[in-house]
């Protein structure tokens, strides 16, 4: 059955999350970064690296698109899976908040063909990508809360208070 998937939000780590998937904000390359991607490579393990590296040879030799988005093994997390997603790196000069909500979208789409239950998102574009924090809690949850899915449950993981604020605001 597909509908509305209940979301909550916590404070804490997205590696530690005992989810059916975890969201990785990753980068085009699929090989690991910085913040979320890092993190989730270093505890994940390398299996996850390896299935990446397997997505890379098959079918996204030039990356992943932003917005788009594919599952790996979750290697050593608590999850299921990864649903890696590329999210768009903010511009004052261009709205790419399509992309954004993309990537949430995607995500969703593909925990439904996993048949992911629950789903865990950080707060993607928001690091290094330099998404304005309440801008990018906006789109997260009008995309969430918009987008049909038998995922029962989307589960928002912020790393700080601030984070957790914004997306907290939308919610109310």
């Amino acid at each position: 059955m597909t509908g509305q998937p209940a979301i909550t939000l916590v404070r804490g780590d997205i590696t530690e999350q005992d989810a059916d998937a975890v969201v990785n904000a990753a980068n085009s390359s699929l090989l690991g970064g910085g913040g979320v991607d890092g993190a989730i490579h270093r505890r994940g393990g390398p299996e996850i690296l390896q299935d990446c590296r397997r997505l890379r040879a098959s079918r996204h030799g030039a990356g992943l698109p932003t917005g788009q988005a594919v599952a790996t093994t979750a290697g050593r997390l608590p999850a299921r899976w990864v649903i890696h997603t590329v999210g768009p790196v903010h511009s004052t000069t261009e709205d790419r908040g399509a992309l954004l909500a993309s990537c949430y979208r995607e995500s969703l789409r593909v925990a439904d063909e996993l048949g992911a239950c629950t789903v865990a998102f950080p707060a993607i574009s928001t690091g290094v990508y330099r998404w304005p924090m309440d801008d990018a809690a906006r789109i997260a949850v009008e995309t969430v809360r918009g987008t049909r899915a038998a995922v029962e449950e989307v589960r928002f993981v912020l790393f700080d208070d601030r984070a957790y604020q914004a997306f907290a605001r939308q919610l109310e």
